[in-house]
């Protein structure tokens, strides 16, 4: 059983990082990279706040988006840690550091 959380987890990881990709390809595109990543530095101690939020907020933004309810938990578990969040801010930027997975707690 712990086999198959770990492909999911990895699994998920790997959607999310595509996700992700083609976030920071289309920032760069329209030139609001530098805003996002400013964005993120002044935010990252809300992120555990925002993680909340996108739990509570989950069943309903499933209904709207269901094909995104994958998507926002790894989000939320993204701003939960500030390594998710580092993550994310390099992810965004472009940096080879966002191939590995960020490192926190271990999922339940």
């Amino acid at each position: 059983m712990t086999v198959d959380m770990a492909a999911e987890r990895r699994q998920r990881f790997q959607r999310l990082q595509r996700r992700v990709a083609g976030w920071s390809a289309r920032l760069r595109s329209a030139g609001l990279d530098g805003l996002v990543e400013t964005l993120l530095d002044v935010a990252e101690p809300l992120g555990p706040l925002g993680a909340q939020l996108l739990w509570i907020a989950q069943p309903a933004l499933g209904l709207v988006m269901p094909a995104a309810a994958d998507d926002l938990d790894g989000l939320a578990q993204l701003l939960d840690e500030p390594a998710g969040v580092a993550w994310l801010r390099s992810a965004l930027a472009g940096v080879d550091e966002a191939e590995n997975e960020p490192e926190g707690r271990p999922e339940n």
